[in-house]
């Protein structure tokens, strides 16, 4: 009861700015259309749903309002954009002018103060972007990893096989567990056991699922604290969980680097099992606009983010292209041949090289972007000053919010866009740039100068991923347990029902 009594004063706080400042505002451009004769009714409409009931209400007011539609949720207005040309027009055309970030919560100002998928746009957020994409990102550095991935596709060979192709794999918790070994490897340079995966799995998955429940704490925060001090307490506990389990293993890595940097030069070129983590990057960082080194909290932040963005999302699409599939044995089947083709039937695995000559097995995971894209909304964009979109007024730090899924299935540009069919994607130079330099017709990364720095180390463990399961096991449909797309939003957009297939050895060695 006490959460419905902080929203509804917020919202009619809320009705009383947007009046004032629209009576001030009259001569200016008007904002995109507004659903309700009154702000805030549309709010309440979807509220009872929570934010998964936000998607399907946009979707009928698109319909009855067009491509651009603004909702009043704070004093703010929020902008929502369903239409691939706005898109482009503002996150590439303009993409200074939108680079910038709503201002964080309060919860934010906590878990996700110096990062970077929500950091401010400026000289911080620059350089904690450049050391990711140069330093762990780039090309040379993503294979230098090759042995990781390795590493973890045994150990996820090693699960499926324990199943003898007689009993159905619920496949999303082996893939979520492969993706935080191999992103925590990535990250502190040392293959932990399973033991210690396993704890730095639950505790990011806790913090995440947990964050709704805490959202509360962004209305009135010093108010809310007072009369919700049990929950509050909660959430720093899972912060200091979080703290407990990541921190000595960020110390452990310092101490790693401190003793190399001693070392001496023909004894750092006799050590050829070292990889540069995350982690060894962050230590001598000095943050531009206070002048300091980023502490330990401030690694943290960063590791976890590091982690979060690149298991969950990962693990969710591949769940969902696997789940394609196992639906559409034909298409499985045709991807099968394509993988034999390349790689012939003695080597023991896909290797990286080899993606690169598999065309199909690229439109296959397009596909898989496209009709199920992890997040159906990008993170929202701030604008810097006063601008038009679509002939709209948006106003200096409104927030725009785009479309992810809606753009990805728009009818005017996929022809039967929820059938899964990575034929589309063969022959197409210009549907196949997922970046949006040259024209968004999917963005499941962004694009302009916000888009994931990690869209190149995502595609290559999608590919490499989805060849190598395919290679070694045909995956087939459980009776009772039929695929079911329906989709349920968590942090990513999952499957509602998890796949659960029989995977069945396809060779005999």
């Amino acid at each position: 009861m006490e959460t419905w009594l902080l929203i509804l004063a917020s919202l009619f706080v809320s009705l009383l700015l947007h009046l004032l400042i629209r009576s001030l505002n009259s001569s200016s451009p008007p904002l995109p259309p507004d659903p309700n004769v009154l702000p805030f009714l549309g709010t309440l409409h979807w509220l009872r749903e929570g934010l998964g009931g936000l998607e399907s209400y946009l979707r009928s007011v698109h319909h009855r309002l067009g491509p651009i539609v603004t909702l009043r949720i704070t004093s703010l207005p929020a902008i929502f954009v369903a239409d691939r040309s706005l898109a482009h027009e503002a996150l590439v055309l303009n993409s200074a002018v939108y680079a910038d970030r709503p201002p964080p919560a309060t919860i934010s100002k906590i878990v996700d103060k110096h990062n970077i998928s929500s950091g401010s746009y400026g000289a911080t957020w620059r350089l904690l972007r450049r050391n990711i994409s140069t330093e762990i990102l780039h090309p040379s550095r993503v294979r230098s990893y090759s042995h990781a991935r390795h590493w973890v596709l045994g150990i996820l060979f090693d699960r499926f096989r324990k199943y003898r192709g007689q009993e159905p794999i619920v496949l999303v918790d082996h893939l979520q567990y492969a993706m935080f070994a191999l992103l925590v490897l990535m990250c502190f340079g040392d293959k932990l056991d399973e033991k210690q995966i396993k704890q730095v799995e639950f505790i990011q998955r806790l913090q995440l699922l947990s964050l709704t429940r805490f959202n509360i704490f962004n209305i009135w925060p010093k108010f809310t604290k007072l009369i919700l001090r049990n929950r509050w307490q909660e959430f720093l506990q899972i912060r200091r969980q979080q703290q407990d389990i990541l921190l000595p293993l960020i110390r452990t890595r310092r101490k790693i680097v401190e003793e190399r940097k001693k070392r001496s030069k023909e004894e750092e070129e006799d050590n050829k099992d070292y990889v540069q983590s995350y982690v060894d990057t962050l230590l001598d960082l000095e943050l531009p606009d206070e002048k300091r080194k980023l502490n330990e909290e401030d690694i943290m932040n960063l590791c976890s983010e590091f982690l979060t963005a690149g298991t969950d999302t990962t693990a969710t699409a591949l769940q969902w292209i696997m789940a394609n599939l196992v639906k559409n044995p034909e298409i499985q089947e045709k991807l099968h041949e394509e993988i034999k083709s390349v790689v012939g039937e003695e080597a023991k695995d896909v290797e990286e090289e080899d993606v690169e000559k598999m065309p199909y097995l690229k439109a296959v995971v397009l596909e898989g972007l496209r009709r199920h894209p992890p997040g159906h909304f990008l993170l929202p964009h701030s604008v810097t000053e006063d601008t038009l979109l679509g002939g709209y007024k948006v106003p200096k730090n409104g927030t725009v919010n785009f479309m992810v899924a809606e753009i990805g299935r728009d009818p005017r540009v996929w022809e039967e866009p929820i059938v899964f069919k990575p034929e589309r994607f063969i022959g197409d130079e210009e549907v196949v740039d997922i970046t949006g330099s040259r024209g968004i017709k999917m963005m499941p990364f962004g694009a302009g100068r916000r888009i994931c720095p990690g869209i190149g180390l995502a595609m290559l463990h999608l590919e490499w991923f989805v060849a190598n399961m395919v290679r070694e096991f045909q995956w087939k449909e459980v009776e009772g347990h039929e695929v079911d797309l329906t989709e349920k939003l968590e942090f990513t957009v999952v499957m509602k029902h998890p796949l659960q297939a029989l995977a069945v050895h396809r060779r005999s060695d």
